[in-house]
């Protein structure tokens, strides 16, 4: 599997994100204090995204319904949501970031 640009560094402080396409997956990329997270950008409670609630440390909450989930594990945290979403490999190579969809490796 190749990995998808998802932008460089300096364009993803701490405390952003960014959402990316790879092969129609959407996938977010979050900067939480330095620390790079990528998840599906689903929730699992009612399949919209995840990207626009807000996000307590490595915790994103789901702007619809308060769903929580971990961004380092995926892991869902908080009813209604039960199902974890998925987590994505992030990696940096020369001040670029980079993702990629793992699951069918």
């Amino acid at each position: 599997m190749t990995w998808t640009r998802v932008c460089s560094e300096t364009d993803l402080p701490p405390g952003t994100h960014k959402v990316v396409d790879v092969d129609d997956v959407e996938i977010a990329v979050f900067n939480v204090a330095g620390n790079l997270y990528a998840i599906e950008d689903i929730c699992t409670n009612d399949g919209a995204p995840l990207t626009g609630g807000c996000v307590e440390n490595d915790v994103i909450v789901c702007p619809r319904h308060g769903a929580r989930f971990s961004l380092e594990t995926g892991t869902a945290l908080t009813p209604p949501a039960y199902e974890a979403v998925d987590t994505f490999p992030v990696e940096v190579r020369e001040g670029v970031i980079y993702t990629r969809d793992d699951r069918w490796d």
